[in-house]
């Protein structure tokens, strides 16, 4: 059975943190081409591997990672906005 695509905000959240793929893979223990692969999204994360990203971000695992495109971070945040108006 073929996997999906996981999409993910690695790059995005790497680039805010201003840390290098290198730090960052250090960080979560892999090698660094495996945060290029995982940003350019040619990579699924293990279920663990995903957490520990998650973690190092403090955001949920399904801020970072999704089955289907993910939206701007300047769009999820004005939806939530709008929500607790």
């Amino acid at each position: 059975m073929k996997g999906r695509k996981m999409f993910n905000r690695i790059a995005v959240l790497r680039q805010e943190r201003n840390i290098s793929r290198k730090e960052l893979a250090e960080i979560i223990g892999v090698n660094v081409q495996t945060v290029g692969y995982l940003e350019r999204e040619e990579y699924n994360p293990s279920l663990d591997l995903s957490f520990r990203i998650s973690e190092y971000f403090g955001l949920p695992v399904e801020f970072v990672f999704s089955v289907e495109p993910l939206k701007p971070m300047s769009e999820v945040l004005q939806e939530q906005q709008k929500r607790r108006q």
